[in-house]
C-alpha cells in the first residue's frame, strides 16, 4: 500500500469540502499509467472545486485537477515507459476522474502527450488546460480559413490563462491581436510584451449593442461569454469566426441570427476535455513552434500544493492572472 499527499474534495452535512491529506493509491482508478505528478495548475474548474462550488465535480470523494504533469511510473499501454515525462489536459480528471493537484495519479494512457522538448516540465504546467484551450482555439479558427492577413484577432479575458496564451500565439503566428481586459492600466505592459498590438477596455465590449455593428476583427478568441462575446459576434468581418471556450462573464448568448446569415460568420466551440489524441498532440506540437518559452515565463508564478485552495479564491474574485503553476512534490 502506497501512500502521497494531495487534496481531496469530499461531500460532508456541511457541503463539499477540499482537504490536503495523505491519500492511499488504492482510491485512485483502474487505469492504465501510473504517473508521479511533478506539476499541476489552478484553473477555473479547479477553483470551484477546490471551494466546494457545485458544476464540476461528479463523483465523491474525487481528487481535482483537470492539469497534470509528470513522468510515468509503469504504464501497460503501447505508448508510455518508465521515465517518460507527459502532460495531461482535461479527459475527464479533476470532473469525473481522479486528477492531478496530488503527487501520484493513474489515468488514460490514451488521452498523454509528450512534453514538447521546448518546454520544462513546469512550462508545460504554466501552458496548462489554458494555453491548450488556447491552441485549439488558434486550430480551429486556421482550420475554418482564418488567415494573419485578413485581419485582426480580438482576444476576450486577455489577462487570464486563456487570453494570455492566446495572445502569444497569435503574435509569433503573425496575427495582429487586439487584446480586451478590465484592467487595462495593470495589465496593459504585460499584454503588450506578449504581443498585443491593442489593448481595449472591457468595458466597450461589455454593453448591449446592435445585432450588427462596425467590423472590426476577422477573428476572436473568446474565454468569457455572455454580453462580450455577443458584442464580438457583431463586429466580425465578412467570413470571420470566432471561437468560445469559456462563461467567466455568463453562459448567456444575447445576440441573433444577423452575424451569422447577413455577414457569414462563424462561431465555433471548442471543448478541451473530450478532445481526441491527434488533435492533442497537434496542439502541442503548435505550441512547441510558436510558443516562446520566455514569454510563459514572464506571466507565470509557482506556489507549492498546500497553498492551491488560497489561489482558488483569488480566481473565482476574479484576482487571477496569467498563469500559476502548482508544484505537486512541494506541499
Amino acid at each position: 500500500m502506497t501512500t502521497f499527499t494531495g487534496w481531496i474534495v469530499k461531500e460532508t452535512s456541511d457541503g463539499r469540502q477540499a482537504s490536503l491529506e495523505e491519500l492511499d493509491s488504492e482510491i485512485l482508478d483502474d487505469l492504465d499509467t501510473t504517473v508521479r505528478v511533478r506539476y499541476s495548475s489552478v484553473n477555473y474548474k479547479d477553483a470551484l472545486a477546490l471551494q466546494g462550488k457545485p458544476g464540476v465535480i461528479r463523483r465523491f470523494p474525487l481528487v481535482p485537477g483537470i492539469d497534470l504533469v509528470g513522468e510515468v511510473e509503469s504504464s501497460s499501454n503501447g505508448r508510455w515507459h518508465e521515465g517518460d515525462v507527459v502532460v495531461l489536459n482535461g479527459a475527464g480528471i479533476g470532473e469525473e476522474l481522479h486528477g492531478g493537484l496530488a503527487e501520484r495519479a493513474v489515468v488514460n494512457g490514451d488521452a498523454l502527450v509528450a512534453v514538447p522538448e521546448q518546454f520544462t516540465p513546469a512550462q508545460a504546467a504554466a501552458i496548462g488546460t489554458a494555453g491548450y484551450t488556447a491552441a485549439l482555439s488558434l486550430l480551429a479558427m486556421e482550420t475554418a480559413g482564418l488567415t494573419p492577413e485578413r485581419g485582426p484577432v480580438l482576444v476576450t479575458g486577455a489577462g487570464g490563462g486563456v487570453g494570455s496564451v492566446a495572445i502569444a500565439l497569435l503574435s509569433s503566428s503573425g496575427y495582429e491581436t487586439v487584446a480586451a481586459t478590465g484592467r487595462p492600466e495593470a495589465l496593459g505592459d504585460r499584454l503588450t510584451s506578449l504581443g498585443a498590438a491593442q489593448v481595449i477596455d472591457r468595458a466597450e465590449l461589455d454593453t448591449k449593442s446592435k445585432p450588427l455593428g462596425k467590423q472590426r476583427w476577422a477573428g476572436v478568441v473568446d474565454a468569457v461569454g455572455g454580453q462580450i462575446l455577443a458584442f464580438a459576434l457583431a463586429g466580425l468581418d465578412n467570413g470571420g469566426v470566432a471561437t468560445a471556450c469559456g462563461l467567466a462573464a455568463g453562459p448567456e448568448l444575447p445576440t441573433t441570427v444577423l452575424p451569422f446569415i447577413l455577414r457569414g460568420v462563424s462561431l465555433l466551440g471548442i471543448d478541451s476535455v473530450r478532445t481526441p489524441y491527434p488533435l492533442r498532440e497537434a496542439a502541442w506540437e503548435r505550441m512547441g513552434r510558436n510558443l516562446d518559452p520566455v514569454l510563459l515565463d514572464s506571466v507565470t508564478t509557482t506556489i507549492p500544493l498546500a497553498q492551491a485552495q488560497d489561489l482558488a479564491a483569488e480566481v473565482l474574485a476574479g484576482r487571477g492572472t496569467g498563469r500559476t503553476v502548482v508544484d505537486v512534490q512541494a506541499t
